[in-house]
Protein backbone atom coordinates (compact mmCIF):
# COMPACT_ATOMS: atom_id res chain seq x y z
CA UNK A 1 0.00 0.00 0.00
CA UNK A 2 1.34 3.47 -1.15
CA UNK A 3 1.56 6.30 1.70
CA UNK A 4 -1.30 8.42 -0.76
CA UNK A 5 -3.62 5.62 -0.82
CA UNK A 6 -2.97 4.89 3.29
CA UNK A 7 -3.78 8.80 3.66
CA UNK A 8 -7.12 8.31 1.79
CA UNK A 9 -7.73 5.52 3.95
CA UNK A 10 -7.97 7.06 7.22
CA UNK A 11 -9.26 10.34 5.22
CA UNK A 12 -12.39 7.98 4.37
CA UNK A 13 -12.57 6.26 8.18
CA UNK A 14 -12.72 9.80 9.48
CA UNK A 15 -15.18 10.89 7.09
CA UNK A 16 -18.48 12.71 8.71
CA UNK A 17 -20.69 10.14 7.70
CA UNK A 18 -18.76 8.03 9.31
CA UNK A 19 -18.71 9.77 12.79
CA UNK A 20 -22.43 10.09 12.24
CA UNK A 21 -23.03 6.33 12.16
CA UNK A 22 -21.17 6.17 15.23
CA UNK A 23 -23.26 8.76 17.33
CA UNK A 24 -25.96 6.88 16.17
CA UNK A 25 -24.69 3.71 17.62
CA UNK A 26 -23.74 5.19 20.68
CA UNK A 27 -27.01 6.56 21.14
CA UNK A 28 -28.78 2.89 20.53
CA UNK A 29 -26.29 1.49 22.88
CA UNK A 30 -27.38 4.34 25.53
CA UNK A 31 -31.49 3.90 24.72
CA UNK A 32 -31.82 0.29 26.38
CA UNK A 33 -29.81 1.67 29.17
CA UNK A 34 -32.10 4.34 29.97
CA UNK A 35 -35.28 2.60 29.10
CA UNK A 36 -33.93 -0.04 32.05
CA UNK A 37 -33.20 2.67 34.50
CA UNK A 38 -36.98 3.82 34.16
CA UNK A 39 -38.40 0.60 34.41
CA UNK A 40 -36.16 0.21 37.50
CA UNK A 41 -37.12 3.46 39.31
CA UNK A 42 -41.19 2.61 38.52
CA UNK A 43 -40.23 -0.46 40.48
CA UNK A 44 -38.18 1.35 43.50
CA UNK A 45 -41.15 3.56 43.59
CA UNK A 46 -43.97 0.79 43.65
CA UNK A 47 -41.93 -1.34 46.21
CA UNK A 48 -41.62 2.00 48.25
CA UNK A 49 -45.32 2.37 48.79
CA UNK A 50 -45.45 -1.12 50.34
CA UNK A 51 -44.31 -1.08 53.83
CA UNK A 52 -41.61 -3.70 53.90
CA UNK A 53 -42.26 -5.44 57.34
CA UNK A 54 -40.61 -7.75 59.78
CA UNK A 55 -43.79 -10.59 59.03
CA UNK A 56 -46.53 -10.38 56.34
CA UNK A 57 -48.95 -8.32 57.06
CA UNK A 58 -51.57 -7.08 54.89
CA UNK A 59 -51.23 -4.02 52.61
CA UNK A 60 -53.17 -0.99 53.74
CA UNK A 61 -54.57 1.41 51.42
CA UNK A 62 -53.03 5.06 53.08
CA UNK A 63 -56.32 6.80 52.98
CA UNK A 64 -58.35 4.03 54.54
CA UNK A 65 -56.96 3.34 57.75
CA UNK A 66 -54.15 4.61 60.35
CA UNK A 67 -52.23 1.36 59.67
CA UNK A 68 -49.63 3.19 57.30
CA UNK A 69 -49.15 5.58 59.97
CA UNK A 70 -49.81 8.56 57.39
CA UNK A 71 -52.40 9.61 55.85
CA UNK A 72 -53.04 12.44 53.20
CA UNK A 73 -55.55 14.93 54.23
CA UNK A 74 -55.84 18.23 52.32
CA UNK A 75 -58.58 20.31 53.48
CA UNK A 76 -58.52 23.00 56.52
CA UNK A 77 -61.44 21.84 58.22
CA UNK A 78 -59.52 20.85 61.16
CA UNK A 79 -58.63 24.28 61.66
CA UNK A 80 -61.28 25.78 64.38
CA UNK A 81 -59.89 29.29 64.37
CA UNK A 82 -57.28 31.53 62.73
CA UNK A 83 -53.23 31.06 62.09
CA UNK A 84 -52.16 32.65 66.08
CA UNK A 85 -48.83 32.87 64.11
CA UNK A 86 -47.38 36.82 63.96
CA UNK A 87 -46.74 38.20 60.82
CA UNK A 88 -43.72 36.57 59.21
CA UNK A 89 -43.52 38.84 56.28
CA UNK A 90 -43.02 37.89 53.05
CA UNK A 91 -44.27 34.06 54.20
CA UNK A 92 -47.92 34.04 55.41
CA UNK A 93 -48.42 33.42 58.31
CA UNK A 94 -51.68 31.33 57.82
CA UNK A 95 -50.00 28.85 54.83
CA UNK A 96 -47.27 27.87 57.47
CA UNK A 97 -50.03 27.18 60.18
CA UNK A 98 -51.88 25.75 57.90
CA UNK A 99 -48.86 23.32 57.19
CA UNK A 100 -48.20 22.31 60.39
CA UNK A 101 -51.56 21.42 61.54
CA UNK A 102 -52.10 19.53 58.07
CA UNK A 103 -49.30 17.74 59.19
CA UNK A 104 -49.91 16.98 62.33
CA UNK A 105 -53.30 15.05 61.02
CA UNK A 106 -51.13 13.48 58.27
CA UNK A 107 -48.73 11.82 60.32
CA UNK A 108 -51.11 9.62 63.13
CA UNK A 109 -49.99 8.04 66.21
CA UNK A 110 -52.34 5.62 68.10
CA UNK A 111 -51.81 3.17 71.19
CA UNK A 112 -54.00 0.58 69.59
CA UNK A 113 -50.76 -0.96 68.17
CA UNK A 114 -50.31 -2.65 71.73
CA UNK A 115 -53.11 -5.30 70.38
CA UNK A 116 -51.19 -6.26 67.46
CA UNK A 117 -47.82 -7.12 69.76
CA UNK A 118 -49.44 -9.37 71.95
CA UNK A 119 -45.92 -10.22 73.80
CA UNK A 120 -45.15 -6.49 74.60
CA UNK A 121 -46.14 -4.39 77.57
CA UNK A 122 -46.83 -0.95 77.73
CA UNK A 123 -44.15 -1.14 80.55
CA UNK A 124 -41.67 -2.14 77.83
CA UNK A 125 -42.59 1.17 75.63
CA UNK A 126 -41.59 3.08 78.60
CA UNK A 127 -38.35 1.01 79.16
CA UNK A 128 -37.18 1.17 75.81
CA UNK A 129 -37.63 5.42 75.00
CA UNK A 130 -35.96 5.85 78.59
CA UNK A 131 -33.28 4.03 77.35
CA UNK A 132 -33.10 6.20 74.17
CA UNK A 133 -33.30 9.57 76.44
CA UNK A 134 -29.96 8.13 78.07
CA UNK A 135 -28.55 7.08 75.24
CA UNK A 136 -29.49 10.90 73.37
CA UNK A 137 -27.90 12.52 76.44
CA UNK A 138 -24.84 10.73 75.95
CA UNK A 139 -24.58 11.51 72.53
CA UNK A 140 -25.50 15.03 73.26
CA UNK A 141 -28.64 14.61 70.72
CA UNK A 142 -31.12 17.70 70.61
CA UNK A 143 -34.40 17.08 71.92
CA UNK A 144 -36.53 17.34 68.73
CA UNK A 145 -34.06 14.13 68.25
CA UNK A 146 -35.27 12.18 70.81
CA UNK A 147 -38.86 12.91 69.60
CA UNK A 148 -38.47 12.37 66.04
CA UNK A 149 -37.45 8.85 66.82
CA UNK A 150 -39.97 8.19 69.59
CA UNK A 151 -42.72 9.03 66.64
CA UNK A 152 -40.86 6.62 64.37
CA UNK A 153 -41.27 4.06 67.05
CA UNK A 154 -45.02 4.33 67.68
CA UNK A 155 -45.79 4.84 63.97
CA UNK A 156 -42.92 1.81 63.05
CA UNK A 157 -44.83 -0.48 65.54
CA UNK A 158 -48.55 0.28 63.65
CA UNK A 159 -47.38 -1.24 60.77
CA UNK A 160 -46.51 -4.68 62.54
CA UNK A 161 -48.15 -7.69 63.45
CA UNK A 162 -46.53 -9.72 66.22
CA UNK A 163 -43.00 -8.44 67.34
CA UNK A 164 -40.77 -10.18 69.61
CA UNK A 165 -39.84 -8.11 72.56
CA UNK A 166 -36.23 -8.95 71.48
CA UNK A 167 -36.50 -7.00 69.09
CA UNK A 168 -37.44 -3.82 70.60
CA UNK A 169 -33.73 -2.49 71.49
CA UNK A 170 -32.82 -2.97 67.54
CA UNK A 171 -35.83 -1.06 66.51
CA UNK A 172 -35.40 1.76 69.03
CA UNK A 173 -31.53 2.37 68.59
CA UNK A 174 -32.34 2.63 64.35
CA UNK A 175 -34.92 4.80 64.77
CA UNK A 176 -32.43 7.15 66.96
CA UNK A 177 -29.77 6.59 64.32
CA UNK A 178 -32.49 7.81 61.50
CA UNK A 179 -33.26 10.54 63.89
CA UNK A 180 -29.95 11.77 64.33
CA UNK A 181 -29.51 11.79 60.74
CA UNK A 182 -32.55 13.87 59.72
CA UNK A 183 -31.74 16.66 62.48
CA UNK A 184 -28.22 16.81 63.47
CA UNK A 185 -25.56 18.51 62.25
CA UNK A 186 -22.86 15.93 63.53
CA UNK A 187 -25.19 12.45 63.98
CA UNK A 188 -23.11 9.72 65.76
CA UNK A 189 -21.74 6.80 64.05
CA UNK A 190 -23.09 3.85 63.26
CA UNK A 191 -20.68 2.13 65.29
CA UNK A 192 -21.07 4.03 68.31
CA UNK A 193 -24.89 3.45 68.10
CA UNK A 194 -24.11 -0.29 67.79
CA UNK A 195 -21.64 0.16 70.56
CA UNK A 196 -24.32 1.03 73.15
CA UNK A 197 -26.45 -2.09 72.65
CA UNK A 198 -23.87 -3.73 74.15
CA UNK A 199 -22.52 -6.13 72.00
CA UNK A 200 -26.61 -7.18 71.25
CA UNK A 201 -26.94 -5.92 67.58
CA UNK A 202 -24.45 -5.43 64.91
CA UNK A 203 -23.52 -2.44 62.50
CA UNK A 204 -25.57 -4.61 59.75
CA UNK A 205 -28.27 -5.71 61.76
CA UNK A 206 -29.03 -2.24 62.22
CA UNK A 207 -28.59 -1.04 58.32
CA UNK A 208 -31.22 -4.02 57.48
CA UNK A 209 -33.46 -2.46 59.99
CA UNK A 210 -33.18 1.28 58.90
CA UNK A 211 -34.15 -0.08 55.69
CA UNK A 212 -37.10 -2.08 57.07
CA UNK A 213 -38.18 0.88 58.86
CA UNK A 214 -37.95 3.62 56.20
CA UNK A 215 -40.38 1.33 54.00
CA UNK A 216 -42.80 1.04 56.27
CA UNK A 217 -43.01 4.55 57.24
CA UNK A 218 -42.94 5.48 53.55
CA UNK A 219 -40.17 7.64 53.96
CA UNK A 220 -42.35 10.00 55.72
CA UNK A 221 -39.51 11.29 58.23
CA UNK A 222 -41.11 14.86 59.28
CA UNK A 223 -43.35 15.18 61.27
CA UNK A 224 -44.27 18.02 64.07
CA UNK A 225 -43.44 16.17 67.14
CA UNK A 226 -44.74 17.00 70.72
CA UNK A 227 -41.23 18.66 71.81
CA UNK A 228 -41.69 21.27 68.61
CA UNK A 229 -45.31 22.18 68.97
CA UNK A 230 -44.16 23.01 73.17
CA UNK A 231 -40.95 25.03 71.80
CA UNK A 232 -43.91 27.12 69.52
CA UNK A 233 -45.99 28.11 72.02
CA UNK A 234 -43.65 28.90 74.60
CA UNK A 235 -42.17 31.17 72.29
CA UNK A 236 -44.83 32.59 71.58
CA UNK A 237 -46.00 33.48 75.09
CA UNK A 238 -42.16 35.22 75.74
CA UNK A 239 -42.76 37.30 72.82
CA UNK A 240 -43.19 40.76 72.20
CA UNK A 241 -44.02 43.22 69.18
CA UNK A 242 -40.91 43.21 67.97
CA UNK A 243 -39.52 39.92 68.92
CA UNK A 244 -38.36 37.70 65.92
CA UNK A 245 -40.31 34.35 66.19
CA UNK A 246 -36.41 32.41 64.94
CA UNK A 247 -34.75 33.99 67.63
CA UNK A 248 -35.17 32.06 71.04
CA UNK A 249 -37.19 34.56 73.55
CA UNK A 250 -37.80 32.41 76.55
CA UNK A 251 -35.78 31.62 79.91
CA UNK A 252 -33.84 28.75 79.29
CA UNK A 253 -34.82 27.48 82.83
CA UNK A 254 -38.49 27.59 82.41
CA UNK A 255 -38.20 25.45 79.30
CA UNK A 256 -36.43 22.55 80.70
CA UNK A 257 -38.81 22.45 83.47
CA UNK A 258 -41.54 21.77 81.04
CA UNK A 259 -40.02 19.73 78.59
CA UNK A 260 -39.61 17.58 82.23
CA UNK A 261 -42.87 17.27 82.15
CA UNK A 262 -43.75 16.23 78.60
CA UNK A 263 -40.84 13.41 79.25
CA UNK A 264 -42.76 11.73 81.61
CA UNK A 265 -45.86 11.70 79.25
CA UNK A 266 -44.44 11.01 76.36
CA UNK A 267 -43.43 7.63 78.42
CA UNK A 268 -46.79 6.88 79.22
CA UNK A 269 -48.26 4.30 76.69
CA UNK A 270 -51.74 6.91 76.94
CA UNK A 271 -50.08 9.82 75.84
CA UNK A 272 -50.65 8.34 72.39
CA UNK A 273 -54.54 9.30 72.67
CA UNK A 274 -53.32 12.93 71.85
CA UNK A 275 -52.60 14.75 69.32
CA UNK A 276 -48.64 16.42 69.74
CA UNK A 277 -50.42 20.02 69.58
CA UNK A 278 -52.58 19.19 71.98
CA UNK A 279 -50.01 17.43 74.34
CA UNK A 280 -47.79 20.20 73.98
CA UNK A 281 -50.51 22.78 74.96
CA UNK A 282 -51.49 21.01 78.25
CA UNK A 283 -48.24 20.73 79.30
CA UNK A 284 -47.63 24.79 78.68
CA UNK A 285 -51.58 25.13 80.62
CA UNK A 286 -49.87 23.73 83.86
CA UNK A 287 -47.31 26.96 83.87
CA UNK A 288 -49.41 29.55 82.70
CA UNK A 289 -53.15 30.49 82.11
CA UNK A 290 -55.18 27.77 80.57
CA UNK A 291 -57.02 30.98 78.55
CA UNK A 292 -53.40 32.18 77.08
CA UNK A 293 -52.48 28.73 75.87
CA UNK A 294 -56.34 28.63 73.94
CA UNK A 295 -55.86 32.04 72.39
CA UNK A 296 -51.89 30.87 70.84
CA UNK A 297 -52.88 27.47 70.38
CA UNK A 298 -55.54 27.87 68.31
CA UNK A 299 -57.47 24.63 70.44
CA UNK A 300 -60.41 25.23 72.29
CA UNK A 301 -60.80 24.19 75.88
CA UNK A 302 -62.75 21.20 74.51
CA UNK A 303 -60.04 19.78 73.22
CA UNK A 304 -57.18 20.73 75.77
CA UNK A 305 -59.00 19.66 79.04
CA UNK A 306 -59.26 15.68 78.39
CA UNK A 307 -55.27 16.06 78.32
CA UNK A 308 -54.59 18.94 80.64
CA UNK A 309 -56.66 16.52 83.41
CA UNK A 310 -55.04 13.31 82.56
CA UNK A 311 -51.72 15.52 82.70
CA UNK A 312 -52.22 16.73 86.34
CA UNK A 313 -50.81 14.08 88.04
CA UNK A 314 -47.80 13.84 86.25
CA UNK A 315 -47.08 17.33 86.89
CA UNK A 316 -48.21 17.07 90.89
CA UNK A 317 -45.46 14.78 91.31
CA UNK A 318 -43.36 16.59 89.11
CA UNK A 319 -42.86 19.06 92.02
CA UNK A 320 -41.77 16.25 94.35
CA UNK A 321 -39.04 15.21 92.57
CA UNK A 322 -37.49 19.46 92.30
CA UNK A 323 -36.47 21.33 89.53
CA UNK A 324 -35.01 19.83 86.43
CA UNK A 325 -31.34 20.68 86.05
CA UNK A 326 -30.11 22.97 83.62
CA UNK A 327 -27.01 21.38 82.99
CA UNK A 328 -23.82 22.83 81.27
CA UNK A 329 -22.31 20.44 77.89
CA UNK A 330 -18.96 20.82 76.81
CA UNK A 331 -19.26 20.68 72.70
CA UNK A 332 -22.55 22.52 73.47
CA UNK A 333 -22.95 26.07 73.26
CA UNK A 334 -24.84 27.85 76.39
CA UNK A 335 -27.49 29.25 74.34
CA UNK A 336 -28.23 25.98 72.86
CA UNK A 337 -27.70 23.40 76.09
CA UNK A 338 -31.26 23.82 76.65
CA UNK A 339 -32.40 22.21 73.48
CA UNK A 340 -29.95 19.26 74.44
CA UNK A 341 -31.82 16.01 75.61
CA UNK A 342 -31.29 15.60 79.23
CA UNK A 343 -32.57 12.03 80.98
CA UNK A 344 -33.13 11.43 84.62
CA UNK A 345 -35.07 9.21 86.97
CA UNK A 346 -37.86 9.53 84.54
CA UNK A 347 -39.40 5.80 84.97
CA UNK A 348 -39.46 6.44 88.94
CA UNK A 349 -41.58 9.30 88.35
CA UNK A 350 -43.70 7.56 85.53
CA UNK A 351 -44.19 4.51 88.38
CA UNK A 352 -45.45 6.87 90.93
CA UNK A 353 -47.78 9.00 88.43
CA UNK A 354 -48.90 5.04 87.25
CA UNK A 355 -49.19 4.54 91.44
CA UNK A 356 -51.68 7.31 91.80
CA UNK A 357 -53.68 7.01 88.72
CA UNK A 358 -54.60 3.56 90.14
CA UNK A 359 -55.05 5.13 94.04
CA UNK A 360 -57.78 7.46 92.43
CA UNK A 361 -59.55 5.02 90.40
CA UNK A 362 -60.27 2.42 93.30
CA UNK A 363 -60.02 4.74 96.48
CA UNK A 364 -58.93 3.29 99.57
CA UNK A 365 -61.83 2.79 101.99
CA UNK A 366 -61.90 5.17 105.41
CA UNK A 367 -60.20 3.26 108.29
CA UNK A 368 -59.08 0.48 105.65
CA UNK A 369 -55.05 1.45 107.06
CA UNK A 370 -56.01 1.19 110.69
CA UNK A 371 -57.79 -2.79 109.60
CA UNK A 372 -55.22 -3.99 108.02
CA UNK A 373 -52.68 -3.31 110.40
CA UNK A 374 -54.73 -4.04 113.64
CA UNK A 375 -57.24 -6.55 111.77
CA UNK A 376 -58.08 -8.13 115.92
Amino acid sequence: MTRRSGRLQKRSENSPGQKCKAKQCNRKKVQPLSKLQCEKNQLVHEDASRPCALIETPEKALRDDFESGYIVLTSRESLLQPSPLPHFGRESSEDVWVKMVVKEQNYRHSKSFMLKHPRIQPRMRSILLDWLIEVSEAYTLHRQTFYLAQDYFDRFMLTQNNIEKGMLQLIGITCLFIAAKMEEACPPKLSQMAYVTAGTYYEHEILQMELIILKALCWNLCPETAVSWLKLYFQMTSMNSDSDLLESQFPQDAYVQMTRLLDVCILNINSLDFQYRVLAASVLCHFIQQETVEKLSGLSKEDIQPCVNWMAPSAELGSRFGRAELRDFPTIKSEDRHNIQMHTDYMTMLEAVSQKEANSQFPTPPNSTEKTLCPY
